[in-house]
């Protein structure tokens, strides 16, 4: 139960940080854009944001790290349900 409450609301801080990133990015609601759009996909996505990428890498990197922590979670509350069963 509480597993699969952490890995709702990880889901849901991940969709929001990446709404508010898409808006920063593309100035959507009339908002400005700037280069700190996705600071809210950082901590989300650590430890893999940390990583030293090339520059080519690094976006994609950076706003697919939270989505792979969001595997590892869904992964782990799998495994912790099975063994209960």
């Amino acid at each position: 139960m509480i597993c699969r409450l952490v890995v709702i609301t990880f889901a849901v801080l991940y969709a929001v940080a990446l709404g508010l990133y898409l808006v920063g990015t593309f100035g959507w609601f009339g908002q400005d854009t700037g280069p700190l759009a996705g600071i809210f996909l950082v901590p989300l996505g650590l430890p893999w944001s940390l990583i030293e990428v090339p520059d080519a890498v690094r976006l994609p990197l950076g706003i697919g790290a939270p989505f792979l922590n969001l595997v590892i979670l869904w992964v782990i509350c799998r495994l912790i349900r099975k063994r209960r069963a």
